[in-house]
């Protein structure tokens, strides 16, 4: 009995040291999207509206970015347990290299085209214009955050998870300091608008980056070395991207479909898209503690599937389960909470106030899921290396039942937008049966590092 109080209060104090940080972190990154939709409202709704669909092109290129950020985890937690620090640095040179790719073709598509990426979201060309001009101006940030996410991820899973979001805090309070100062012009600046939104984005990255960088270089840090950049490890990238394609896919699957929630909601109006962005906002600011779960609790399974430890991770997954349950009351709880007050702080139309009311009350209902799903299949599961299931399960949740009922809602039976927001927010609960029955199967409980 001793031994098993020591072990929670192990678990307990490990958990905390990484859910804090990790949660603080999603949400400092949060608070970028609510400064801009605070500052962009002020100005006008279709400016809120513009940047909340351009940023739809920023989210499906963080749909890559969080892949190789699961895999590098999946991995870089693993080795970090059984002490191995040289395959760490091979792991954080081959998935650099492989994120810097994707950063340039996001960083090509937003010069180059922006009108077309925005058409996709919206034929309202109120809404086109200063969309694409947002993507013109932001559209270098994606070379900046490709480099820096992948060095704040290695931190978080080689003990640094504090410092990690310390970086990241920086950014933040630095980005929102210079939303406000570009995009109302203070300190003699001029007003830049939408445009000065972009500024702010990419100087916060390009600091970020310098920081992550500057603190790698330290004595005993995992840092970049040149000697894995240019010599590969065949054998141990054809075992990450095994692992990790899947969890691309399952990433593409599920950032695509949620994409398609705002193509939807684009095509249903401008008071659709701000109560949705607003909406949107305020789901990614509560559902930050339900993340940090997830991403600190898959560092300690992993850590402990990589020392051998097999027993001790499936006793961990199975706590994190039941905090998973916990919080995701707590975080629905306190949208329904907080609702009267976003509503009467919101620069919305009175449709739109009337959309956004219903959207939050279905939010607290979506975060009980979101909590239990983002803690098991982001989380245990990729822990040790199970992340085909995440795949399958998006591909048939979304793409074959929420997304077309979704389409048949708002173009065909012409309901009401809340009632074609409810559809589109049953995918996390639809999940649930078949996520739990999945995780008692146990495949999930493997040490990557002997494979």
């Amino acid at each position: 009995m001793k031994d098993n109080g020591k072990r929670k209060d192990e678990f307990y104090g490990r958990l905390s040291g990484l859910v804090f940080p990790i949660a603080f972190q999603q949400f400092m990154l949060s608070l970028v999207g609510a400064s801009d939709a605070v500052m962009l409202g002020s100005l006008s709704q279709d400016a809120l509206s513009a940047v909340s669909l351009a940023g739809q092109v920023m989210f499906v290129f963080n749909l890559f970015l969080a892949a190789l950020t699961i895999g590098a985890s999946m991995f870089a937690a693993q080795y970090w347990g059984k002490k191995d620090k040289d395959t760490v640095e091979r792991i954080l040179a081959f998935v650099l290299r492989f994120s810097l790719i994707i950063s340039a073709v996001f960083f090509a598509g937003s010069e180059l085209f922006p009108e077309s990426l925005m058409r996709i979201f919206t034929p309202d060309e109120r809404l086109i214009s200063p969309g694409a001009d947002y993507l013109r101006a932001v559209g270098i940030s994606c070379l900046f955050c490709g480099a820096s996410q992948i060095y704040l991820c290695i931190m978080k899973n080689t003990g640094h998870a504090g410092k990690s979001t310390l970086i990241s805090s920086f950014a933040v309070v630095l980005n929102i300091l210079l939303n406000a100062v570009f995009i109302f012009g203070l300190f003699k600046m001029p007003a830049m608008g939408i445009t000065g939104a972009a500024l702010a984005t990419v100087t916060a990255r390009g600091a970020e980056l310098l920081w992550a960088v500057a603190f790698s270089l330290r004595e005993g840090r995992v840092r970049l070395r040149g000697k894995y950049v240019l010599l590969r490890d065949r054998e141990l990238e054809n075992t990450f991207w095994k692992y990790t394609l899947p969890v691309l896919g399952n990433e593409l699957v599920w950032g695509c479909g949620f994409t398609m929630y705002s193509v939807i909601m684009g095509h249903m109006g401008s008071d659709a898209v701000a109560a949705n962005s607003i909406a949107n906002i305020v789901k990614n600011l509560v559902v930050c503690f339900c993340l940090g779960v997830g991403s600190g609790g898959g560092i300690i399974v992993g850590n402990e599937l990589g020392a051998g430890r097999e027993a001790l991770a499936r006793e961990y997954g199975g706590r994190l389960c039941k905090i998973s349950v916990i919080s995701g009351i707590i975080s629905g709880l306190f949208i329904l909470a907080i609702s009267p007050l976003i509503l009467r702080f919101s620069s919305l139309s009175a449709e739109a106030l009337h959309y956004l009311k219903w959207m939050l009350i279905m939010c607290s209902g979506y975060l009980v899921g979101k909590s239990v799903n983002s803690t098991t299949i982001g989380g245990i599961f990729c822990a040790g290396g199970d992340s085909r299931f995440g795949l399958l399960c998006d591909a048939i949740t979304l793409w074959v039942i929420v997304i077309p009922l979704g389409c048949l809602a708002a173009f065909i039976l012409k309901w009401p937008v809340p009632a074609v927001y409810f559809v589109l927010n049953l995918d996390e609960i639809i999940k649930l049966p078949a996520v739990y029955r999945h995780y008692k199967k146990y495949i999930w409980v493997k040490d990557l590092t002997t494979l």
